[in-house]
C-alpha cells in the first residue's frame, strides 16, 4: 500500500504520535524519528512556503509546523531536560546528596547581595570584606574572584558566611536570577534617604520568585535626611514586615561607609538561616555545584569561580562545567592563598579548564577525562544548534536609517566579546528584549570571553557584523585588521550606553553628527624644494598641534585656496614625528598638494563624532 501524499511528496503521515526532539533539531534529526527520506522533509517546508536544508538547526516553530503538517506532535526538550537525559545516559546522579541523613552536615549559608544602584551594595560588600575577610588582611586583597567566605561571631560560637557578589544594575538582570538560583537569602539594600526605587523592587521580586528569606540592610543611616522608619513602612507594602512590626523580616540599620553595625547584620543573616533554612549537604560525595563568574586570564587560561554546594572539590579532579572540562590544576581563595580541597557551600577560583564556562552553568565532577569530553562536547554541540535556531533581532547602527528608509528589513549582526562570561550573557540578554518591532532583526553571530581577536574580525567581515569590546580591547594585529576591512568595533564599560546606542540605532534614531575640531595652526616660514616629495613647508606652530595623518586645509591672504588635504609627513630637523606642538618649527609635507608660499597658514582639523545626549 502506497503512503500517502503531502504536497506531492509520498511520506508516511503519523497518527499523532509524539516525537521528542530538541532544541535547534534538523530535519534529518525529525526525519531520523519517524523513519522518512530528509530530502522528502525538505519538499515538504517548501510547499510550506520554507526554505530550509536538510541539516540547518530550525526554530522550534518550524518544528510544531513540520508536525502538524504531517500529523504528529512535536514536543521540543527542554535544556534542562536534556542536561539530565544526558547525564542520566553516563549514570551520574546530579542535584541530589548521596547518602542518608547521618552523611549530612551543616553548610555555610550563601548570599547575595541586592538593591537599587548607587545604595551601597558594593560598598556594603567591601565593608564586609575589609573587616570579616577570613584569615585577617593577609597582604591585603590580592584579587577579585567574584565570592568570598566572612566569618563572624554568633553567641560565641564562629559561623561562616559565603557572599556571591553578582552585578546590582537592572540590565544584570540575567546573571542576577542566575545568582538566585544558588543562594539561600538575598540581602536586600535601601538606602535609609532614598527610600524604595524601582530597581529594589526588581531586586525584591527576584528574591521572591528564587523563594529566598531576606534580611533587609537599611544603608546610609550616617547620611543627612536619613528615616530607616520610612524604608521598613514601604517594605510593608511589598511583603516585607519588620520583626519590631510584628513581622518575621529582619531589618538592620547600617553605614557602609562608617562600618556601622556590620556584624550585627551578618548576625541576622545567620540567625535567619537558623531559623527558616536546612542547611546541610554530604561533603564525601563528588563535587557538584555552579559556576559564578568566569574569564580568561591571559597567562593562565581559562579561569571560573565554582560555588560547591555538596561533596568537596580537590585539586586533581576532573570536572565539567557546563561545556567546558578540566582536571583541576589548582585552587585559589579570593586572596590569592592557594587550596587543597574545597567544602560545600564554598567559593574557589579553579585552573585548569579548557574553555571558559558560563556564569551559571553547573558543574560536576566525574571519575573519568574521556567521560568530561564527551559530556562537554554534546552539550556544546546542543547549545551551538539551539543558538543556530534561535531566531534573534539584528542591528547596523550608523546605515541602519537609511536602510529602513529604503524598505529593506535591517538585519544587524553583533559579535560579543566581554571581560567575563557574565557581563556577556548579561549583555546579550539584555539585547534580546529590546523591543523595536517587526522591521529589525538583531542577530549575535558569536559572543566570547577575552579580547577581540583577528577571528571575530575574520568572522565581522564575511557578515557585516558590528564588534562590541566590553571590558576588552583589540587584541594584536585585530585593531589594523579591523581599519582594513572597514569592520565597527566599539568599545563600551558601561552596560547601559551599549543598550542604549543598540536600541537607538535599532529605532532608527542614531543618527550620527559630526563636527570639525581644530587641532592646530601653522605659519609657513619657508618652501622647501624636494624631488623625492614635492614642496615641503618649514613652519612655526602659532596655535595647538600639529598632527600627522590629520585633515588641513591651506589659507592665503584670510582666504581658503585648498581644502580636504592630508598632513602626511611631519619632520623636527631630521627626525620624523607624529605631532609638533604650539612655539615649535618643523616641516610638513602636504602629499601631492604644492601650491604653498611663505606666510601661507596651514590649519589642520578632524572631524569628531558629537556626543549624543
Amino acid at each position: 500500500m502506497q503512503a500517502p501524499s503531502i504536497g506531492g511528496v509520498m511520506l508516511p503521515r503519523g497518527k499523532g504520535e509524539t516525537v521528542r526532539l530538541s532544541r535547534g533539531a534538523s530535519l534529518t534529526d525529525f526525519a531520523e524519528k519517524i523513519n522518512a527520506n530528509p530530502a522528502s522533509l525538505v519538499q515538504v517546508m517548501f510547499n510550506l512556503g520554507e526554505m530550509v536544508t536538510a541539516t540547518q538547526s530550525v526554530s522550534d516553530e518550524t518544528l510544531h509546523l513540520l508536525g502538524e503538517e504531517m500529523n504528529y506532535t512535536v514536543q521540543v526538550v527542554s535544556p534542562e531536560e536534556e542536561d539530565r537525559e544526558l547525564l542520566d545516559s553516563f549514570d551520574i546522579e546530579f542535584g541530589e546528596d548521596e547518602g542518608g541523613e547521618e552523611a549530612l552536615v551543616a553548610r555555610p549559608p550563601v548570599v547575595t547581595v541586592m538593591g537599587h544602584v548607587d545604595h551601597g551594595k558594593t560598598r556594603l560588600l567591601d565593608a564586609i570584606r575589609k573587616t570579616n575577610v577570613l584569615e585577617g588582611e593577609a597582604g591585603g586583597i590580592t584579587q577579585h574572584i567574584g565570592a568570598y567566605q566572612v566569618a563572624t561571631d554568633v553567641n560565641g560560637e564562629e559561623r561562616r558566611i559565603t557572599f556571591i557578589d553578582t552585578p546590582g544594575h537592572e540590565a544584570f538582570t540575567a546573571m542576577r536570577a542566575r545568582g538566585a538560583k544558588a543562594t539561600d537569602i538575598a540581602i536586600l539594600v535601601v538606602a535609609a534617604n532614598d527610600g524604595v526605587m524601582p530597581q529594589t523592587v526588581e531586586a525584591l521580586n527576584h528574591a521572591k520568585a528564587a523563594d529566598v528569606p531576606i534580611v533587609v540592610a537599611v544603608n546610609k543611616i550616617d547620611v543627612e535626611g536619613s528615616d530607616p522608619t520610612k524604608v521598613r513602612g514601604q517594605l510593608t507594602e511589598y511583603g516585607l514586615v519588620a520583626e519590631e512590626f510584628g513581622g518575621e523580616t529582619m531589618f538592620v540599620d547600617i553605614s557602609a561607609k562608617q562600618g556601622l553595625h556590620i556584624e550585627n547584620l551578618l548576625e541576622a543573616v545567620v540567625l535567619t538561616a537558623d531559623a527558616s533554612l536546612d542547611l546541610r549537604a554530604n561533603p564525601e560525595q563528588a563535587a557538584e555545584g555552579i559556576a559564578i563568574e568566569a574569564h580568561l586570564d591571559r597567562g593562565r587560561g581559562a579561569l571560573a569561580t565554582v560555588l560547591v554546594q555538596r561533596g568537596t572539590l580537590r585539586v586533581g579532579d576532573t570536572m565539567v562545567v557546563g561545556d567546558a572540562y578540566g582536571r583541576v590544576r589548582a585552587m585559589l581563595d579570593d586572596l590569592g592563598n592557594p587550596l587543597d580541597e574545597v567544602g560545600p557551600s564554598t567559593p574557589a577560583q579553579v585552573l585548569g579548564l579548557t574553555s571558559v564556562p558560563g556564569a551559571g552553568d553547573n558543574f560536576l565532577v566525574v571519575e573519568e577525562d574521556r567521560t568530561a569530553r564527551q559530556i562537554a562536547e554534546k552539550r556544546a554541540a546542543r547549545e551551538r544548534n539551539a543558538a543556530f535556531a534561535k531566531r534573534t533581532r539584528r542591528v547596523s547602527l550608523e546605515d541602519l536609517d537609511k536602510v529602513l528608509k529604503a524598505g529593506e528589513v535591517q538585519q544587524l549582526n553583533l559579535i560579543i566579546k566581554g571581560d567575563a562570561a557574565g557581563s556577556v550573557e548579561a549583555l546579550e540578554s539584555s539585547l534580546m528584549q529590546l523591543d523595536v518591532g517587526e522591521e529589525v532583526d538583531l542577530r549575535v553571530l558569536h559572543r566570547g570571553v577575552g579580547a577581540v581577536t583577528e577571528t571575530d574580525i575574520d568572522l565581522a567581515t564575511g557578515s557585516d557584523a558590528i564588534v562590541i569590546g566590553f571590558n576588552v580591547r583589540a587584541e594584536g594585529r585585530a585593531t589594523q585588521m579591523a581599519e582594513r576591512e572597514g569592520v565597527d568595533v566599539r568599545y563600551y564599560s558601561v552596560i547601559y550606553q551599549v543598550i542604549e546606542e543598540i536600541e537607538a540605532a535599532l529605532k532608527g534614531m542614531l543618527k550620527p553628527e559630526y563636527e570639525e575640531v581644530e587641532l592646530g595652526t601653522a605659519e609657513i616660514r619657508e618652501v622647501f624644494r624636494s624631488s623625492k616629495l614635492g614642496n615641503i613647508a618649514g613652519v612655526l606652530i602659532r596655535s595647538g598641534e600639529v598632527k600627522r595623518n590629520t585633515k588641513a586645509r591651506v589659507i592665503r591672504d584670510g582666504k581658503v585656496v585648498a581644502e580636504n588635504l592630508n598632513i602626511e609627513g611631519l619632520r623636527r630637523f631630521k627626525d620624523d614625528v607624529t605631532e609638533i606642538r604650539e612655539g615649535f618649527e618643523g616641516g610638513i609635507n602636504l602629499g601631492n598638494y604644492n601650491d604653498i608660499k611663505v606666510d601661507d597658514v596651514i590649519a589642520t582639523y578632524e572631524m569628531r563624532e558629537k556626543p549624543r545626549g
